[in-house]
């Protein structure tokens, strides 16, 4: 697939068909992906791939928490500023317009949308889940390494026909998560990313993004 083609066709799939993926081509992905940029090549990634019964186990685990009224686990990062401000406000309404005004979902329908917001859990119907981890004393310049690396995780997942969905959600409840990772006590759980075909019979939306000029300065 073309790369731009994998850029313009990428986007974040929120309901997935239940068809497998076959290890070999998370082993053929993952290891490409190995070759984004990371400073003083570092790497700080640490990826768990889950599927089978260890992540029924963590579905079920999960939505049994949220079922069960349980609000999840300290939150380990912040993932929005104190006080969000425009045009990044704006940019928030675009995404809950997208994703809970294209399935009827009110502004003020709190039942709903956390009935929308509840299959985060279920991974979409995805089959498999990718955990993406990094050292707790990593500073910010290698955050940004880590999502480098998962958008060229996500690109050459399109390049073998597949989807994704990032989802920084599943750190509210990060110690379920770790009871199937088991990762070493360094380590903080940054995203969660749901990994599969994606469902034909449904429409995807996608999110308007901000016109080049509100983002980008060209200086001659």
């Amino acid at each position: 697939m073309d790369v731009y083609n994998a850029v313009w066709t990428r986007q974040s799939i929120r309901r997935f068909t239940d068809r497998p993926v076959p290890r070999e081509v998370f082993e053929r992905v993952l290891t490409a992906a190995a070759n984004a940029p990371s400073g003083s090549n570092l790497q700080p990634w640490n990826v768990y791939v889950v599927s089978g019964d260890l992540l029924t186990k963590l579905k079920n685990t999960v939505a049994g928490r949220v079922a069960a009224g349980d609000s999840g686990d300290d939150r380990e990062f912040a993932n929005l500023p104190p006080e969000v401000r425009s045009p990044y406000l704006e940019r928030m309404a675009a995404l809950g317009e997208g994703l809970y005004g294209s399935q009827g979902v009110a502004r003020g329908d709190v039942a709903g949308r956390a009935r929308i917001r509840a299959r985060n859990w279920n991974c979409f119907g995805a089959g498999t889940a990718l955990f993406c981890y990094l050292d707790r004393d990593m500073p910010k310049p290698r955050w940004a390494d880590v999502g480098i690396y998962l958008q060229t995780v996500m690109l050459l997942l399109r390049a073998e026909g597949l989807h994704s969905c990032t989802q920084e959600i599943w750190g509210e409840y990060h110690l379920s998560v770790a009871e199937v990772t088991a990762p070493q006590p360094e380590r903080m759980l940054f995203c969660g990313m749901s990994i599969g075909f994606a469902d034909p019979t449904v429409t995807h939306p996608r999110i308007r993004r901000a016109p080049l000029s509100e983002t980008v300065t060209f200086l001659d």
